[in-house]
């Protein structure tokens, strides 16, 4: 069995890139601090470069037209939903936020993620967008992976949210899963790969929602997992506004045996 893979949620440019002077744009949902969390991954990446077996970096990739993006939602006088909107089933069966596409099939999506009852439906600004500079990962971060693959090693890259019609937060599935999208559906192939590994470090962005959802989706699909993670928790901030929201995720790990540590150990 080898010893330590990496896996690396969504180290985008527009959730690590704060923007400069030089010209480098801001990301449209840049999370406060992701610059200096990526900053320390990539130091950890080369000083532990000959322990890293293997990368797994997942992309976070939308269509520009997707459930959670403002021009996917109007209002009654046709003005779309402003970011960090929230919208519930409610909301659409009262008139108060119309799908602009397949509107039967999003309030049934809505209603299924109330059931479940941990995230509600959040409109984010436009993101990660499949071919864009935002949808990127971070330079410095793929410097320091390069800079890895030169020992003859390699990565993987893993897409998903490209389904418009589900979020997809966590690395293995979304949130509601389509019958008829195979890439919504749990990504068994990514946890076997996984298992074959001692330790699984865990880094990346954000923590409150795609990390947290990720390692949910470990505890819940494939709990033997568990006390193979070791989370990285200065790798990764929470959305600001949203630092709690994933706290039963945290402590329900810890109690399965996931370990939690950082960079400088």
């Amino acid at each position: 069995m080898k010893k330590d893979a990496l896996l690396i949620i969504d180290p985008q440019n527009d959730f690590c890139n704060p923007g400069d002077k030089n010209g480098n744009k801001r990301g449209s949902l840049y999370v406060e601090g992701a610059e200096k969390d990526m900053e320390r991954l990539s130091t950890w990446i080369r000083k532990k470069k000959k322990n890293i077996d293997f990368i797994i970096i997942t992309i976070d990739s939308h269509q520009p037209n997707d459930i959670s993006h403002p021009n996917f939602w109007i209002d009654k006088n046709g003005n779309q939903a402003p970011p960090f909107t929230q919208i519930s089933s409610k909301d659409v069966e009262t008139g108060k936020w119309s799908a602009r596409f397949e509107p039967k099939k999003c309030l049934n999506y809505l209603r299924e993620l109330e059931i479940q009852g941990e995230y509600p439906h959040i409109i984010w600004p436009v993101h990660c967008v499949i071919g864009s500079n935002g949808a990127a990962i971070y330079q410095p971060l793929t410097d320091a992976i390069i800079e890895w693959t030169e020992q003859g090693k390699f990565y993987q890259t893993v897409t998903k949210g490209t389904f418009p019609f589900t979020e997809h937060f966590g690395a293995f599935k979304a949130q509601v899963p389509d019958t008829n999208q195979p890439e919504t559906k749990l990504n068994i192939k990514l946890l076997r790969t996984l298992n074959n590994y001692r330790n699984i470090y865990i880094a990346g962005e954000a923590k409150s929602h795609c990390v947290a959802n990720s390692m949910k989706q470990i505890l819940d699909e494939a709990p033997d997992l568990a006390k193979k993670i070791i989370v990285l928790t200065d790798t990764m901030s929470n959305v600001s506004g949203f630092e709690t929201i994933a706290d039963p995720i945290y402590t329900r790990a810890k109690k399965m045996g996931v370990k939690f540590t950082t960079t400088k150990n």
